[in-house]
């Protein structure tokens, strides 16, 4: 397992990363270890009604939602010839305690329409590894130095 982008998003991460639409963002989705497909898989799915509707399954500990990264920003970098696209770090001031999942993937997905849409309209972006069993207690997650996703 590693860290990947989703095929469909290929050549349009940095589009997608720009927010072009009014009421859009870039969410994030974690997913059970149970049940995971293998990346070469899981690439392959264009919305996250398709990921979630095979065998890869949502965390639906206590206290989790889907957040909305902030902060959101794309940098074309002409020196390097690539665009980084990067995001403010976020948390769960709880996750899990009286329900709890083992998480193996965080993807984050561009929702179009954040005031009306749905999982058919979502679009996986990219996957990147976690190790987490939750347990009531606070969850930081950290994006790298130089975001979360580059296109070159």
């Amino acid at each position: 397992m590693a860290d990947g982008v989703f095929n469909l998003a290929l050549g349009r991460i940095a589009y997608y990363g720009s927010l072009p639409a009014t009421n859009d963002a870039l969410i994030v989705v974690l997913l059970k270890s149970s049940g995971l497909e293998a990346d070469a898989t899981l690439r392959d799915h264009d919305t996250l009604s398709a990921l979630l509707a095979s065998t890869n399954d949502e965390c639906d500990a206590t206290s989790y939602t889907r957040k909305t990264l902030s902060g959101v920003t794309v940098t074309v970098d002409d020196t390097n010839n690539r665009v980084d696209i990067d995001a403010d770090d976020f948390s769960y001031t709880s996750l899990g305690g009286a329900s709890n999942n083992t998480l193996a993937k965080l993807i984050i997905a561009y929702d179009p329409d954040t005031t009306g849409g749905d999982d058919t309209t979502i679009i996986p972006l990219t996957f990147h590894d976690i190790t987490l069993t939750t347990d009531g207690n606070p969850v930081n997650a950290t994006i790298p130095t130089g975001g979360f996703a580059r296109a070159s």
